[in-house]
């Protein structure tokens, strides 16, 4: 494919006075070129015919070429531009032009005077029609464009919006995933983490024999359907097999997820604070043990600066619980934590009962391995703190956790060095061990795209970290992204509050 990178257009206008008689102010000039996002606002539900007045003395539009039709999968005939002339965003248009569109192909800059050509949505795609193909001319060739990195959920929300536009779905997965010689051909079902979308190969395109990947970047172009009551439903089209970028091959099942956390009680932290964690399959932890470390960036926590040895830095920066006990079912809370074993701190709801597989009186003892005593594991400085699951015991700098997540970004958490040090992350709904749109290796928070954190909620107030998400054990993906609810919580909370609506899924 060919490297895709962001362009814009700038517009520049001045205008001067020279003198002081009245009358001998020129005017200014109507730019002849109306952006897409505005051309595609003149359309109210009804065909419109454009004109100079509607088009707010506009006559033509301009745009990036970002149809490609050697694919045999975009509808036939259409030339699709794009541009972001207007307000920064990106918005694209259809012309049909029949065979002569198959003659343009992506980075091609064109201008077309419409006016006088008709507005309207041709099998629920918006359209200009009745513009002949000799109104369009090729300015460039060969020019870089953009493609739109954008959540499944923002297409359904808004498919007027990322219709014709190049965009990419990113990590997108197949439900039900692809069985051995299972292809692209036929409409199937893309999940991101975000939403599904049906990702449209005709049976003619040249690549339908392609092998279904496990996970892959998906770079296409949505285009609108008509669905039930007026309404507009998105269909995916890649353009070729370059469209394709596979990233994995593999499924990888994190036995151990995170769903939530207590970082502040409603009063004193001290052995209050607590993690609540679901199993993935039925585990023996006296057969299979492992860990969960927690890490605090306050400015005070010793060592300073960043941190040499990752997860496994100890002293006032990490702190490690080792599970090496008990059992969890598949699909069952359990919890790992201060000894008092309470809901919200002094004198709250007793969690007794619950699945507690390891309690630590962390403020009068070290942690299982490495981390001083302390008041407090998290930071409740607006620092970042984090929380990764480990299989194993024996950690060092260079591990891996089954799962992770960060709240807020301050502190020294990442340097490239060399050597490079930080926290080391994994593939989950939040981080990529690689980048998933250049491809770079960045097995660190804060490095690369692995940016994003859970907020801090405000201190001593008794809110729960409560993530919510869907994990699809047979799909062995996020399908519904953790998102965080800071649940404030009473003394008389019961447990059901963390453990029952809005609280993470197996499925």
């Amino acid at each position: 494919m060919k490297k895709i990178i962001l362009y814009s257009f700038f517009l520049l206008s001045l205008a001067s006075l020279w003198g002081c008689k009245k009358d001998n102010y020129p005017g200014g000039a109507i730019n002849s070129f109306i952006g897409i996002y505005d051309l595609r606002n003149i359309y109210k539900g009804q065909d419109v015919t454009l004109t100079k007045e509607n088009m707010l003395g506009s006559t033509s539009i301009t745009g990036m070429v970002v149809s490609e039709h050697s694919g045999g999968n975009l509808p036939a005939g259409l030339l699709v531009i794009q541009d972001m002339r207007r307000l920064g965003l990106l918005r694209g248009i259809a012309i049909p032009i029949g065979a002569e569109a198959a003659n343009y192909h992506p980075g091609d800059s064109v201008v077309a005077n419409v006016e006088g050509a008709l507005l309207k949505r041709v099998d629920g795609i918006l359209q200009i029609t009745n513009l002949p193909a000799n109104a369009i001319k090729k300015v460039s060739s060969g020019n870089s464009y953009l493609a739109l990195r954008v959540p499944i959920s923002f297409m359904l929300a808004n498919p007027a919006d990322y219709e014709s536009v190049l965009s990419v779905i990113v990590k997108g997965g197949f439900d039900p995933l692809p069985a051995a010689g299972d292809v692209l051909s036929g409409d199937k079902l893309l999940n991101d983490g975000f939403g599904n979308i049906t990702l449209h190969t005709a049976a003619n395109a040249s690549f339908a024999n392609l092998q279904a990947p496990v996970l892959a970047n998906f770079y296409g172009i949505a285009f609108n359907t008509n669905g039930p009551e007026g309404t507009l439903v998105p269909r995916f089209h890649l353009r070729t097999d370059n469209d394709v970028v596979v990233l994995s091959s593999v499924i990888e099942i994190p036995p151990v997820i995170i769903t939530g956390f207590m970082s502040d009680v409603a009063g004193g932290d001290g052995n209050y604070e607590y993690i609540q964690m679901m199993a993935t399959k039925d585990i023996n932890f006296a057969t299979t043990p492992f860990s969960v470390v927690v890490t605090n960036n306050a400015n005070a926590s010793n060592p300073s600066g960043y941190p040499v040895n990752g997860w496994a830095t100890g002293n006032q920066r990490t702190f490690k619980f080792n599970l090496t006990t008990g059992s969890a079912a598949k699909g069952s809370f359990f919890y790992v934590g201060g000894t008092t074993k309470r809901i919200n701190g002094s004198g709250s709801t007793s969690m007794s009962t619950s699945n507690w597989i390891r309690t630590l009186d962390y403020v009068n003892n070290n942690g299982d391995g490495f981390g001083a005593k302390t008041g407090g594991l998290f930071a409740n400085s607006g620092n970042a703190s984090g929380l990764a699951v480990f299989e194993g015991t024996d950690l060092t700098g260079n591990s891996k956790p089954v799962d992770v997540i960060f709240v807020a970004t301050g502190g020294s958490l990442y340097t490239a060095g060399p050597p490079a040090m930080g926290y080391r992350i994994t593939n989950n709904d939040w981080y990529d061990v690689k980048n998933p749109i250049t491809l770079q290796d960045q097995p660190f928070y804060r490095q690369g795209s692995n940016t994003l954190s859970l907020t801090y909620a405000t201190a001593d107030q008794g809110y729960f970290n409560l993530l919510g998400g869907e994990y699809n054990l047979s799909l062995g993906r996020w399908t519904k992204a953790r998102t965080q609810t800071n649940y404030l919580l009473t003394k008389q909370s019961p447990v059901t509050e963390i453990e029952g609506e809005g609280a993470t899924k197996l499925k």
